[in-house]
């Protein structure tokens, strides 16, 4: 049995009466600023993690580890290049680690216990200070190790938006929205076929002439999902008058799954890929969100209706992966019309030809998969060997690197640089430049190019963005010389 027939069996029907709490309500009352007010001794944010509970809709409420009572937790509102302090206080059992995905930080502040960020431990709490940068959607996640304990790590409800503002944005938006795209209740399977990963098409530039005949591990999947913290008619829609622009950033918080979203009668406009401004905008059917991507999108009211905004993949979508759109006095049940489904494509965003320096050394990195290689998991490979990779890839400040990411694997990775931005140079043999990001979706059996610069002492995470993935084996330590 694979993925969509479990998922038919679990799927829900589409509710048309919205609940009595709004999901965006909830999401705007939990907004964080720092004011110009606060105590010298008093942090400008603080982060309680403890569990909580998720009230998907009025029959599914289940319980999970969150930040300050919600989850995601409060979208925070920081001023680009203005020093500022974060205490969390950790209320669980467990050592915790807060990731501040997308940052230029140092590393003993992003988070990462690869890198010597010092855990919060059990029942105490820690201050530290950072300065955010560089401006955009960027966002923060616990990086704690999960294993085979799915209720630790990416698969609990520590996540939420952070929102660096650089000063810089002329848009006028007659609505503003923070959409993360989450799945929930993870279970282990042999039985889970990536019907959605959108990468199968592609031209295979590094599927192996041989392939393993060993049967797969268990792999993580999910039946359960939703926009913030509700499933698809639980939440009062997003209610929208005729001639309105929205500005939405999305985030792709799953710790399992890539994934395909539209919304039914309307184009999106892309504007910036992981809260970085995209040099050719484009105006599309759908878009296509790796785990950990973001994306800044601006949508035009001119369709009026009740619409769905969700998953392209029918039966993930009424599993919960979706959100009502109503126009202002349309009365009607939610339409759903599928979009017209073109290949991925992150050239499109780019220009011809890059201003940036050209690389002055290249990395390889080849991506294996050895199936059930960890016992019941499987073990995934960077050159041949699991993490760690001592002293492997040892970098000069200030020199300009390639990375060959050949994926020779058939799952399509997020891959993601901590505490870098990469500019995207090729995908699959197609070229591009000018397009900055700091995850990419390398595809099924194939290949992806970045360039970057070692502009950011200390060490540097590499690594799937999956969390079994990164578990067992696929991280490397980037280390400066």
């Amino acid at each position: 049995m694979n993925r969509r027939s479990l998922l038919k069996l679990g799927g829900m029907a589409l509710a048309q009466a919205a609940a009595s709490r709004s999901l965006f309500g909830k999401q705007a009352a939990a907004t964080l600023s720092p004011t110009s007010q606060v105590p010298e001794n008093k942090a400008d944010y603080t982060l309680r993690i403890a569990p909580v509970t998720v009230e998907l809709d009025r029959s599914h409420i289940l319980s999970t580890i969150g930040y300050n009572g919600t989850a995601p937790g409060p979208v925070l509102r920081m001023r680009e290049g203005k020093r500022i302090t974060i205490e969390v206080v950790n209320d669980t059992d467990t050592p915790e680690l807060v990731h501040w995905h997308g940052l230029l930080i140092p590393s003993e502040v992003d988070g990462t216990e690869e890198e010597g960020s010092p855990l919060v431990p059990p029942r105490q709490k820690r201050r530290f200070s950072l300065t955010p940068s560089p401006a955009g959607t960027r966002w923060y996640h616990s990086h704690a190790m999960a294993m085979d304990d799915l209720h630790k790590g990416a698969y609990t409800g520590q996540f939420g938006f952070v929102y660096v503002d650089g000063g810089r944005d002329p848009g006028q938006y007659d609505q503003e929205l923070f959409l993360a795209l989450r799945d929930w209740e993870p279970f282990f399977t042999a039985a889970m076929d990536d019907e959605d990963d959108d990468t199968h098409g592609g031209t295979l530039l590094e599927k192996p002439a041989t392939l393993s005949t060993d049967p797969d591990g268990l792999e993580v999947g999910s039946m359960t999902y939703s926009i913030n913290d509700k499933a698809l008619g639980s939440a009062d829609p997003i209610r929208v008058r005729q001639g309105q622009r929205l500005l939405i950033h999305f985030l792709n918080a799953s710790a399992i799954e890539n994934r395909r979203i539209a919304l039914a009668g309307h184009k999106m406009k892309v504007i910036a890929l992981d809260g970085n401004p995209a040099p050719s905008p484009q105006t599309l059917d759908s878009i296509f969100i790796g785990a950990g991507e973001r994306m800044d999108v601006e949508i035009e009211m001119n369709n009026p209706g009740v619409w769905i905004l969700g998953s392209t993949e029918k039966v993930v979508r009424e599993s919960g992966l979706g959100v009502v759109l109503e126009y202002a006095d349309q009365h009607r049940p939610p339409q759903w019309i599928d979009s017209p489904k073109a290949p991925w494509d992150y050239t499109i965003f780019g220009t011809a030809n890059s201003s940036s320096p050209l690389p002055q050394q290249t990395i390889e990195l080849i991506f294996e998969k050895v199936p059930s290689g960890a016992g019941k998991f499987n073990l995934w490979l960077v050159n041949g060997k699991p993490y760690p990779h001592d002293r492997e890839f040892v970098l000069e400040r200030g020199t300009r690197y390639r990375l060959v990411m050949r994926n020779r694997t058939d799952d399509a990775h997020p891959m993601h640089l901590h505490r870098h931005l990469w500019e995207l140079v090729e995908i699959n043999g197609k070229k591009t430049a000018g397009v900055i990001k700091d995850t990419v979706v390398v595809p099924y059996y194939g290949r992806a190019i970045v360039d970057f610069t070692a502009d950011q002492p200390g060490l540097s995470l590499f690594h799937c963005h999956l969390q079994q993935h990164m578990d067992y084996g696929f991280k490397a330590l980037f280390r400066y010389a």
